[in-house]
């Protein structure tokens, strides 16, 4: 289901306290990983390429403040420059709303396996200066 389309409070989400959101490219893809992912968690779709990250952060606000969540994954392929911004807009609802970051969980798909993130991680993200700083601690290897 699409992430925009679903009740903030939904019977779905208080009923299973777990939200999985993933980028909608994975449908087609990885729709194998999708289906691994599938635990019962309600797995809502969103795409930051056709919708603006602030409409998806304010959705995943709305959720956080309305439904007691035991867990928030996001999942994106990794390197896409528009499906980072789901794991900072996971991020900013989580602090806008209190939510304890224990509760985020970030992955992306990297060579067909699930990666976990950390949350330091998506945050360095955000810093580019901090970013380049860590590449050359590391003599320049790409990424």
């Amino acid at each position: 289901m699409e992430l925009l389309s679903l009740n903030a409070s939904s019977h779905l989400l208080r009923e299973r306290r777990r939200l999985v959101v993933y980028g909608k490219c994975l449908e087609v893809e990885r729709p194998d990983l999708i289906r691994e992912l599938d635990d019962g968690a309600v797995m809502a779709w969103a795409c930051p390429e056709r919708d603006h990250i602030n409409v998806i952060s304010l959705k995943l606000a709305s959720i956080l403040a309305r439904v007691s969540l035991e867990e928030l994954t996001i999942v994106t392929v990794d390197g896409s420059p528009h499906c980072v911004q789901l794991h900072h807009a996971a991020e900013e609802a989580a602090k806008v709303t209190g939510l304890g970051g224990d509760r985020v969980r970030h992955l992306v798909i990297h060579s067909g396996r699930l990666i976990p993130i950390s949350s330091r991680a998506v945050k360095a993200a955000r810093y580019l200066s901090k970013v380049q700083r860590l590449i050359e601690q590391t003599k320049g290897s790409d990424p």
